[in-house]
């Protein structure tokens, strides 16, 4: 019997100590699988192999875990292991592709002109209207439809009166006239 399998029978038994022993025996090779899980996930993707081996090992061993682990042999811990990555790198692949994060959304350049400057007493009430619900789910975003509409400001002055750098007032900027965009259209 190997020394992992006498350190999986000692878990099983409820040997937390073990568990240590454990990580320090197999540490390197699970680092080898999840470097090698790691080399087919596409380009972008933050999560390292030392950051997935500690989230395996927590969701095999940690406080988390739901039950004292029962495994009958080397191979089938690190077959849980494997199994315990694959789902790690899942979550992830769907919280980047989670619509919140605009997953699956297909970005969009507007022209300056998209939303168009109120000309109308109406226009004017419409797009003060639609600033307000905007004002509650994007504060900055009204902030800079205000700046820019009813102030007159450039992109500049209206960076410089939001302390924040003229490129995330152009970020702000196009969320804002695509949102006030979505909200004004004829029905």
């Amino acid at each position: 019997m190997s020394d992992a399998d006498e350190i999986l029978k000692a878990l099983a038994a409820g040997d937390d100590a073990s568990a240590e022993r454990l990580l320090s025996l197999v540490y390197d090779e699970l680092h080898r699988m999840a470097s090698a899980k790691m080399r087919h996930e596409a380009a972008g993707v933050t999560l390292q192999p030392t950051a997935l081996v500690h989230e395996a090992w927590l969701r095999l061993i940690g406080p988390d875990s739901e039950s004292t682990p029962q495994w009958n042999s080397r191979g089938h811990f690190f077959s849980a292991a494997a199994e315990a990555m694959r789902r790690i790198l899942v979550d992830a692949a769907r919280k980047r592709n989670a619509l919140k994060r605009g997953g699956g959304l297909v970005r969009l350049d507007f022209e300056e002109s998209a939303v168009g400057v109120p000309t109308s007493d109406a226009d004017i009430l419409a797009l003060h209207d639609v600033v307000d619900r905007l004002e509650v789910v994007d504060p900055s975003a009204a902030q800079i439809v205000k700046l820019r509409f009813f102030a007159g400001l450039t992109m500049s002055e209206a960076a410089a009166a939001m302390q924040i750098s003229v490129r995330s007032a152009h970020d702000v900027w196009k969320y804002a006239r695509a949102w006030l965009r979505q909200e004004l259209r004829p029905e």
